[in-house]
């Protein structure tokens, strides 16, 4: 799909869907060199918690699609969080998240299969695997929302700044994630690092309001 051809769906976008968070506390060493950052974010980075997240949207604006993205934390000036890297399996999903948001996306083809109560999630360029992972969970349901893992982002996207705070809540069980392949070509190579915790939330939902462009 070209430019030209897709269909602006401006904010804000409610979505639902199943998701899968892992979370990491990082180094600065390890987000300066692996963290596949920009370079409005090099240099910056401030600390916080990161989020490493696979989301499969059955319902959102532009229809259902899959997500792999990463925060590795906060940034300074502004002290908000960023994605570095992020890709989609929609082509509308990734022109307009870079129109309304700035969010950094690229299309990549998704395999979201679940099997025996284990998912395998798969995305490859070509003859690339870029990040292939098993999940399983379980245990007892909990209430899970961006009150208690607070997503506040920054982006800036063709030299413009974009402020926004996604609203997310839902129901989470505690995950097992085996990441079989993470091409560090593609994305930070987050396999050699273990997660502090990881949850699956499902049923998901995030709402991503109008960004402001000033801080």
């Amino acid at each position: 799909m070209l430019k030209e051809n897709f269909i602006p769906v401006a904010a804000p976008w409610t979505l639902k869907g199943t998701g899968i968070i892992l979370i990491y506390k990082l180094s600065r060493d390890w987000v300066e060199k692996q963290g596949q950052l920009p370079d409005y974010l090099s240099g910056k980075f401030k600390g916080g918690l990161g989020y490493l997240m696979l989301v499969n949207y059955t319902e959102s604006p532009v229809g259902p699609y899959q997500e792999l993205l990463f925060i590795p934390g906060k940034f300074d000036p502004s002290g908000k969080q960023s994605i570095s890297k992020i890709y989609v399996s929609s082509y509308a999903s990734t022109f307009n998240g870079r129109a309304n948001w700035g969010i950094p996306k690229d299309t990549l083809p998704f395999s979201w299969q679940k099997e025996n109560g284990v998912e395998k999630i798969k995305m490859s360029s070509h003859d690339q695997v870029v990040f292939d992972c098993q999940i399983e969970s379980g245990g007892i349901p909990f209430p899970v929302s961006t009150a208690l893992l607070p997503i506040d982002l920054y982006q800036r996207w063709e030299g413009q700044d974009f402020f926004t705070k996604p609203s997310g809540k839902g129901w989470g069980k505690l995950a097992k994630v085996k990441i079989k392949t993470c091409n560090p070509d593609y994305f930070p190579g987050i396999d050699q690092i273990k997660p502090l915790l990881a949850v699956k939330v499902d049923p998901f939902y995030i709402t991503f309001p109008k960004p402001s462009h000033d801080l």
